[in-house]
């Protein structure tokens, strides 16, 4: 068993090791995964239970209220 995975990680990391046009890809995958993760959290999603609430408890009891209310049924 570990010998096929210590052949399995050869093989992924000769394949890195060769790449040209595989890096610059990376690079853009790693850009694009940081603009959506750290950019886009600041404008489009506000921390909503810091700015209303002003205690632990009361951000608590919010959660707590907002996941065991009952479903509205569209009918």
């Amino acid at each position: 068993m570990s010998l096929s995975l210590t052949k399995v990680y050869a093989f992924y990391l000769n394949g890195f090791k060769a790449m040209t046009v595989g890096r610059t890809l990376w690079k853009i995958i790693l850009i694009k995964l940081l603009v959506m993760f750290a950019v886009l959290k600041m404008f489009f999603f506000p921390n909503y239970l810091d700015t209303n609430f002003q205690t632990d408890a009361q951000r608590a009891d919010h959660v707590l209220e907002q996941i065991t209310r009952p479903a509205v049924q569209n009918h």
